[in-house]
């Protein structure tokens, strides 16, 4: 094996839990599975709570990037944490994710050369913000040697703004964490399920939200659990008196208590109208063998193969997802058959899988004996890299 340590930088908080942030969760744990050594470089709210494979950062700062609110970690601090990992991390590859996130992302591609890969989770409309973004970052980008993307989306962005290429390597699963759940069952109740930041309105919720009556109205037994970090009011004083009694906001959940919710629900919903590349939650539900009801975004049909595997209903359309929820929840049959499809097709996704095709672009870029070093040629960056750094460890 001349590839032995490996260097991933996430560049969302490690405390908030995400699409990106399970990603390099999984894939890191999956590597090491596979034998190699694997240290995480992430933003951190609190360093009691972190696995040993996780270094801190430093403190996160929550700011609008993207669509949603994301904790990112940039500045002075930052990038000194960067360069002391590099330096003593020994990396053969270092492998960063969403590498133009203005976090420790960036930083790393500013102040690391050598073996490096980066994945793009994330699709973006064009617009001068992030065409200016890009920009900036155009340099840094020529470094990387290895460039995934996780969907035909994400590719488009990098494409679009960066130019060049990606292989395709969906986000992965850990299959059997999922399949691994105790389920159980309230008798006669039927459970649906959201997740997802409930104060982001791509997420969808008001669509849900909307199609409430169709579905109490058709399905007397029926309770809604929406799962995810917001202020729930706006949205409770949203709701008809009568059917509050049947709707559970319970805030945001850990990574377990979601694969134990989603393996116990009936029916996964994602009314989501816009800004997903891939939709790792829809390859989650069809894991824990929960049937999925979602709307057609070019992600998701791709995930769900054109409805093989779920449900789809047009975007935003409150009246279609109220009668594909009543339909699914009242044919055992089409339930059944999408919970098959979903079953067979996750496996595609299961990151014992998906994990060959990344050991594959880090073989393709590595030449034996290389190293990950710091980069001090002159990068933005750069100005910071002759001051003395303390260590990345500590408290920021």
């Amino acid at each position: 094996m001349t590839i032995r340590r490996i260097g991933i930088v996430c560049p969302y908080s490690w405390d908030v839990p995400g699409g990106v942030r399970s990603h390099v969760a999984d894939l890191a744990i999956t590597l090491q599975g596979r034998g190699y050594e694997v240290n995480v470089l992430a933003p951190v709210e609190d360093p009691d709570t972190l696995p040993k494979y996780v270094v801190n950062g430093g403190r996160p700062t929550a700011v609008s990037y993207n669509g949603s609110i994301a904790r990112l970690s940039f500045g002075v601090r930052a990038t000194r944490r960067v360069r002391q990992w590099i330096r003593d991390g020994d990396f053969d590859v270092v492998h960063i994710h969403e590498p133009v996130a203005p976090s420790l992302s960036l930083l790393t591609c500013w102040a690391a050369r050598g073996p490096l890969v980066a994945t793009w989770h994330s699709s973006h409309e064009r617009s001068r913000m992030l065409s200016a973004g890009y920009y900036v970052a155009q340099t840094a980008m020529e470094k990387i040697r290895g460039r995934i993307a996780v969907s035909e989306a994400a590719r488009e962005t990098l494409v679009e703004h960066i130019g060049g290429d990606a292989v395709l390597i969906p986000n992965g699963v850990r299959v059997a964490d999922f399949r691994d759940q105790e389920s159980f069952a309230i008798e006669g109740t039927q459970r649906i399920l959201f997740l997802g930041r409930i104060d982001e309105p791509r997420k969808g919720l008001e669509v849900l939200l909307s199609a409430l009556p169709q579905i109490f109205s058709a399905l007397d037994r029926c309770e809604i659990l929406i799962a995810g970090p917001g202020d729930p009011r706006e949205y409770e004083e949203f709701l008809d008196p009568q059917w509050r009694d049947r709707v559970s906001f319970v805030g945001a959940i850990s990574d377990e208590e979601k694969r134990r919710t989603l393996s116990q629900a009936d029916l996964y919903v994602a009314p989501h109208i816009g800004g997903e590349s891939f939709g790792i939650v829809l390859a989650e539900a069809m894991a824990a063998g929960t049937a999925v009801v979602a709307s057609d975004l070019a992600a998701f049909d791709r995930v769900l193969q054109s409805g093989k595997s779920g449900r789809l209903f047009p975007v935003g359309n409150a009246e279609a997802l109220g009668s594909a929820v009543v339909e699914v929840l009242t044919d055992q049959h089409q339930r059944t058959m999408l919970i098959e499809a979903g079953n067979a097709r996750v496996m595609d996704f299961d990151w014992e899988r998906v994990v060959e095709d990344v050991i594959a672009v880090y073989e393709a870029v590595h030449l034996a004996g290389e190293k990950v070093e710091e980069d001090l040629r002159g990068q933005i960056v750069g100005r910071f890299a002759g001051r003395k750094s303390r260590n990345y460890e500590g408290t920021p």
